[in-house]
Parts: C-alpha cells; structure tokens; sequence
C-alpha cells in the first residue's frame, strides 16, 4: 500500500463506536443501496470466521464464480482485506475509491457528533469495489460481533453462517455466551438460511429463536453429522452425512467444525439454485490455505505461526499441538494486545509443561502487552520444568531461527504481527546467507 493511502487511512479512528449503522446506512443511501442487488454470504463468530471464509471463496473459485472477499485483519498488505479471487484490490483501485468517497464522510462528518471510522469505510470501498466488478458471490466477514457491525448493513444474505461462540470482545459484546450469542444472531435476517454448529443449549437457543421470530430456516449441524475422522500429516479426513471421505488442508479439530458449516451452507446455495459440484467442494477444501493459522512459515527450523488470541482460540491451538507435535520440543514466542485478557490466556499456554516462552511487546508498544508484563503474570503459573524469557519480537525471531534439534517454534497471541515475523525472518535468513 502507498503512503499516501497509509497516511490517510491512519487518520482514522480504529477501534469501535457507540452500536449504530447509520454511518453505513448514509453512504447506502448516498448510492441507492446498491448492496440490495448483491449475493452475500454472511460470516460472523468468535473463532472459525476466517477459516469459513477461506474455505466457501475457495469452493466457490473452483466451481468457476467471481468472489468477492472481505476480511479483517490482513497480515501484511492492507490489501489483502479486499479481494476478488485471490486478487487484492490495487493501489490505484483503493485511491480512486478514497477520492470518491472523500466529499462524502466530509459531509457526514460535519453533520454528524460521530466521525466516519476506519472500518465503516473500509466495509463501503470493498462492497462498492465488488457491486462495480460484477462478483458472483461476496463472502463478507463480520468485523466485531453481529448485530451492529458494519457488514450488517446488507438486508438479505443468502446464507448466514455463525461460527463458534466464545469469550471475546465483552466489554462491547457481553459477558455472557448468550449475550455474545444475541450480538452474533443479528446477521440472521428474513426468510433466509443460517447455518450453524451445535453448542451449548442457551446458546443454540438464541440463534433457534432469532430464525423463528425471522422465517429463517436454521441448519445446524451436529456432532452426530461427521463421522469416520482420522488425520496423517498433511491432511485431516472426515464424512458429513452423505459426502464421504472429505480432505482438508487445515489442521485441528475445530477446522472438521468449520468445514462441516461451510459444506452445509454450499447445499443451501445448490438447493437455492446454484450449481457447486462434488468435486469443486473436494477440491476447493482439499486446497484451502488459510495464512496465520497453524502456518508453517519455515520448515528447518520448523516456526509455525498461529494466531490465536483468545481463550477458545488457545484451546484449539493446544490441541493441535497435542495432535501433531506432542513428542517435540516446543517454544513459543508470545504477544499479545492490552484489549485481550492476558492473563486466562497465559494461564492455558502455560499447560505446557515442558515447553520454554518467550514473551514480546509485540511491534507497537502502545497496542501490546510488555514482554515484562506477561512474564510477571506467567510467573504465578509456571512450573520448574519450563523456561521464560523476555526478548524483544526480533531478538525472538533470531533466537528461534537458530533452534533446531526436534524443535517446533510457535508464534503466538495476535495476528497483527505476522507481516513483522515474516520480515524479520527474511532479514535473518539473508544475514546467515551473506555469513
């Protein structure tokens, strides 16, 4: 991203507002609510979003359609949170955009207590940016919540999709899992169809209930619908009801979850009236890549990165782990931003018994915790057995780039350091080479 662009978007404010759409209900308006004549397909949960999203564009590429794909956070690019097919949106294309929609937040703006924020107009660029390339499919993932995120402004998805449900965001979304679930159910929409993973009863009946009082047919799919799993080293294998010996290309249990949503809700779309064959959903969850998540970014020495940032997140990290890299030693390099609760999070990576931390402040020491913090608050939890260390983020990287030895690195707490890590081992690697 230019930065020009860069500039401009950082004078925005990031974070989130008093619940409201009318910010995204102005600029609706002020293009004739374009977005009525588009197909969505509407992502919202706690965890499981990105990897649901990744997996339906997938499909939806290899049967032969255009999608449109909106996500948040990107990695490396701010790009990457706009794309179509694979594609980000340009430099160019996201200037021109800004341009036109300049006029626009000035007047709101000045007619308004509450200014444009990033997210409201990042979400209008990428749904004008796909009304104007004529995608077949958007798939659109919620940025926070549900119920008044930004992406809700959409009044007809053709499938709503929710996730698991768990403990994140609750001073904005509550503190219970069926208030987090109500924030959730607000992309469930009139005489539509939501698909959705068995959970808790109170849970599963605040979605059951949201479909009810909106003529909307809820799919949930249940423990009971996969059966025969199994995984080797490069696959996970699993049946859902009738569709046997399914492939993936992700790791975890929790990803057969989200697989199993996704295959649900492309059966919606054939019984809706589009045409995605078998072998496109093979195909397209046999080749899905998700960055970030359980992503090998070096195989010698093995560092895997995984962005796990909150309680059940760090459970499906640990569990994996379990699965593929119980005999192995571990190190993980740990940050994690203030919003989070650092504390329940360390005390879960600190199950590892044997496993040695390094704890970082990140690459911005406004939005991280310090390194310090986290290695006082680890220290009520650790054992003789593991080591701790305090390094900055790069000092990590170098350490872990020199440990080999059956080891396996972890890069965990946050995604928003991911594009640093990447460059930072690429510095580290040219280093060595030059050695």
């Amino acid at each position: 991203m230019s930065n020009n662009i860069e500039e401009y978007l950082n004078n925005f404010y990031k974070g989130t507002k008093n619940p409201s759409l009318d910010a995204m209900q102005y600029f609706m308006n002020e293009y004739n609510d374009f977005q009525k004549d588009m197909r969505f397909i509407h992502i919202a949960g706690t965890n499981g979003k990105g990897s649901c999203t990744e997996m339906i564009s997938n499909i939806l590429v290899n049967q032969g359609y255009k999608v449109g794909k909106f996500m948040s956070p990107h990695l490396v690019e701010y790009n990457e949170r706009i794309s179509i097919n694979g594609k980000f949106i340009s430099d160019e294309e996201m200037s021109d955009l800004i341009e036109e929609l300049e006029p626009k937040i000035k007047k709101y703006n000045d007619t308004r207590n509450i200014n444009i924020t990033l997210f409201e107009l990042e979400t209008t660029m990428a749904l004008l940016y796909f009304y104007r390339n004529n995608v077949d499919f958007v798939v659109l993932e919620t940025g926070l919540g549900g119920l008044y995120d930004c992406t809700n402004i959409i009044s007809k998805p053709l499938v709503s999709v929710i996730t698991s449900i768990g403990y994140d965001h609750m001073h904005i979304l509550g503190n219970t899992l069926p208030e987090i679930a109500y924030q959730k159910a607000g992309i469930i929409k009139e005489d539509s169809n939501t698909v959705f993973f068995a959970q808790t009863q109170d849970v599963n009946e605040v979605f059951i209930e949201t479909c009810k009082r909106n003529n909307n047919e809820i799919h949930l799919v249940k423990e009971s619908d996969v059966n025969n799993y199994w995984y080797d080293e490069n696959f996970q294998y699993f049946d859902y009801k009738d569709l046997k010996n399914i492939k993936i290309n992700l790791k975890g249990n929790k990803q057969i979850q989200n697989a199993s949503i996704c295959i649900e809700s492309i059966k919606i779309l054939n019984n809706i009236g589009y045409e995605i064959s078998e072998e496109n959903i093979r195909k397209g969850l046999s080749t899905v890549i998700h960055k970030g998540r359980m992503e090998v970014l070096n195989k010698d020495p093995l560092i895997i990165y995984d962005g796990a940032h909150n309680e059940p997140a760090i459970e499906n990290l640990q569990n994996t782990v379990e699965m593929y890299y119980k005999y192995m030693k571990k190190v993980y390099i740990v940050s994690i931003l203030k919003r989070k609760d650092y504390e329940k999070m360390l005390k879960l990576l600190l199950k590892d018994k044997n496993a040695t931390f390094i704890f970082t402040s990140g690459n911005n020491a406004e939005r991280y915790t310090s390194g310090d913090e986290l290695y006082k608050v680890a220290m009520k939890y650790k054992c003789n057995e593991q080591e701790v260390f305090v390094k900055s983020l790069e000092d990590a990287i170098k350490f872990v780039m020199n440990e080999k030895n059956n080891t396996v690195n972890f890069v965990v707490g946050s995604f928003y350091v991911y594009g640093t890590v990447i460059n930072f081992m690429k510095q580290n690697s040219t280093k060595n080479e030059t050695n």
